[in-house]
């Protein structure tokens, strides 16, 4: 018979020991879950007597997750609440992330209870951006401190979005005190018609006493049928709000065809003066810009007499771009407001032109700067700079005890035990909350817990963070590489560009699901994962198959290799078709060949245009993180054929 030491026999009963109470403590966060669980279900029934039984049984617990059932309690008995119990319950719990949402809460039952010296005193603490809140704040100030106070309310009205219901009432103020004058009313019917709001734009012609309930009728008929409009000229123009209107009929024809809009524009031209021709002229171009139509650039220098908005500013220097005039380009960016032309794009595009123009020494000043900027133009940007001059990252590897100290948070542990019952956005807002004002390093960290705990979306999120240390290990992770390294092999496409699509599709996150019903790590749509896999020979797939790594990975990867073959191997175009289908791939194209930077830059939708920026830098990153062959990022996007090349090319074969 064997004899074991002492200690061993003492290690032994410590492990034995460790594992009672880990059992017991998972034990204890499984019967807290059921509770916790049950109390959500009280919550949605709206039994305010359950949930108040299941809060104290959760308390008893010191069960983790408790506050939000108490959370929970309080919106269900918020309007019988007196002041004291939720300034004790806010006090209480005022760092956690429900807290700002309760307290905007209980400022909508103060204003609807006309409480507005209490209002005022807790809307100072209040940080969220509501506009129904922002509206009650004007109000409770003219009630308490008098209509002066009103002109500071006017940004809300010059807004083209219709505003929540009780911001009428602030409007009705402003109207009887004079704040809001003529035109204002004007100016926002404007903004409403630019952004086809119909209904608000009535709601605003009402609010005028130049107008009759005739009005509203003329509103229908230049939206539904605006050259109807034009060509009867039965809009009576003895106010601005007739111009406004033609304007607007005008603006429906340049949405589908801007040779319609300029013809009849003629028949009405003599209405307008210098100013409102000028904004014909922009909202023609913007729509004419986004249908990449070469004459936009002309008609917006004809909008001389107009202010141009963000977005227009935006297309402006697009159309410019697309058409290689940087002359044209340099001049738009001037003319920009200073902030939208200090962002990266611009700066970017700008230095671009400047060195077009052989202005080195500007251009290679706004190249270094974003040369440090880890982005998509930052490695461009790194990319016309000589090799000695761009900035190199610092690589950091978070130590084991930072991990461990970040892990000791209550929000992490709030966040773990969310993410575990699948409250995956309370989850999220816990991370935030842990990851909010950590440095470099503490960020690190933190990513690297996330990725430990299989969360990849939190992990490349945070990673993502660092401003002066980075890990790129964490910011471009590769999980999955036994399902993805083949399935790339098999379809003869780059790895690292695979990976830069499911990084910016799902973060790795397999259940991921969009607003649209892609599914899966590559996000594919039901009826072309059903379409794909006939193709692929599995005979027995069905919707639930989507999920499945390995079959979800088979089906992207097949798809990706169909649209990179659909252009010749250009992967900008097949990103672009990945996000927005192949034929608004092809249709973006331009008559002559575009530089891929450019082509991705102009396409109409921001978010495919966003996407293909971001897919590519991902690829260009992961080619580093693979070890596969790495080539500048410029000549990754390419080189985009003309419009015309595929025609071209089968005319070729034809008359061989």
């Amino acid at each position: 018979m064997t004899i074991l030491p002492v200690k061993f026999l003492h290690f032994a009963q410590c492990l034995f020991l460790a594992g009672l109470t880990l059992f017991a403590n998972q034990a204890h966060a499984e019967r807290g879950d059921e509770t916790f669980l049950a109390a959500k279900a009280a919550y949605d029934q709206k039994n305010s007597l359950a949930l108040s039984e299941l809060v104290n049984q959760l308390n008893e617990q010191q069960y983790v997750l408790a506050p939000y059932a108490a959370y929970w309690s309080m919106l269900l008995n918020l309007e019988l609440a007196s002041d004291a119990e939720v300034e004790a319950f806010l006090s209480q719990y005022q760092t956690l992330p429900f807290a700002d949402r309760l307290r905007g809460e209980w400022l909508k039952v103060l204003a609807k209870q006309q409480n507005w010296l209490k209002f005022l005193e807790v809307s100072t603490q209040y940080q969220l951006d509501d506009a129904a809140i922002t509206c009650y704040v004007a109000e409770a100030n003219a009630v308490v401190h008098g209509v002066n106070t009103l002109a500071s309310a006017k940004p809300l009205w010059l807004r083209a979005k219709e505003q929540p219901s009780n911001c009428n009432r602030l409007y009705d103020r402003m109207q009887a005190a004079q704040v809001l004058t003529e035109e204002d009313l004007i100016a926002r019917f404007r903004l409403a018609l630019a952004d086809s709001r119909v209904t608000l734009a009535k709601g605003i012609a009402n609010r005028s006493s130049l107008l009759d309930a005739a009005f509203s009728k003329q509103i229908d008929l230049a939206n539904t049928s605006p050259q109807l409009a034009i060509n009867k000229r039965s809009i009576a123009t003895h106010t601005r709000y007739g111009k406004e209107l033609y304007l607007f009929a005008l603006l429906r024809m340049a949405k589908t065809d801007s040779a319609q809009a300029l013809e009849a524009m003629k028949k009405v031209q003599s209405l307008l003066n210098a100013e409102e021709k000028s904004y014909f002229y922009a909202l023609l171009a913007h729509e004419a810009a986004k249908r990449q139509e070469a004459e936009a650039y002309s008609w917006f220098r004809l909008a001389e007499h107009t202010t141009l908005n963000k977005e227009q500013f935006e297309w402006y220097a697009r159309s410019a771009l697309r058409a290689g005039d940087w002359k044209a380009l340099l001049e738009v960016t001037n003319a920009m407001p200073s902030d939208q032309a200090d962002e990266a794009t611009w700066r970017y595009w700008r230095a671009r032109a400047l060195k077009a123009h052989n202005n080195l020494l500007e251009a290679n000043a706004l190249f270094a700067k974003l040369s440090t900027e880890r982005h998509f133009y930052g490695w461009l940007a790194q990319e016309e700079l000589e090799s000695s001059m761009s900035a190199q990252a610092v690589v950091y590897t978070p130590s084991e005890e930072d991990i461990v100290a970040f892990t000791k948070l209550d929000a992490v542990k709030r966040a773990e035990a969310l993410q575990r019952l699948d409250f995956r956005w309370e989850s999220k807002q816990e991370w935030a909350l842990a990851t909010s004002g950590l440095d470099d390093r503490q960020l690190l960290a933190a990513a690297e817990y996330a990725f430990r705990k299989k969360w990849f979306d939190l992990s490349v999120l945070t990673a993502d963070k660092t401003t002066e240390m980075h890990n790129f290990d964490l910011r471009y992770p590769t999980p999955y590489r036994d399902l993805m390294k083949p399935a790339a092999n098999n379809q003869a496409i780059d790895e690292a560009w695979a990976y830069g699509i499911i990084r910016q599709e799902s973060r790795f996150m397999h259940y991921a699901k969009s607003n649209v019903g892609a599914a899966g790590l590559m996000q594919i749509m039901p009826a072309t994962a059903k379409w794909i896999a006939k193709k692929v020979g599995i005979t027995n797939y069905d919707n639930s198959m989507i999920h499945d790594l390995d079959a979800n990975i088979t089906l992207g990867t097949h798809y990706m290799k169909y649209a990179l073959d659909q252009f010749d191997g250009q992967e900008v175009m097949a990103t672009a078709a990945y996000n927005a289908g192949p034929s608004r791939a092809k249709k973006w194209r331009a008559n002559t060949p575009l530089e891929g930077a450019i082509y991705a830059e102009t396409i109409p939708f921001s978010e495919t245009r966003n996407y293909v920026k971001r897919v590519m830098e991902n690829a260009h990153l992961y080619a580093q993180r693979l070890g596969l062959k790495v080539i500048p990022l410029k000549a990754r996007l390419g080189v985009i054929p003309s419009k015309y090349s595929e025609e071209q090319a089968f005319n070729s074969t034809i008359n061989e």
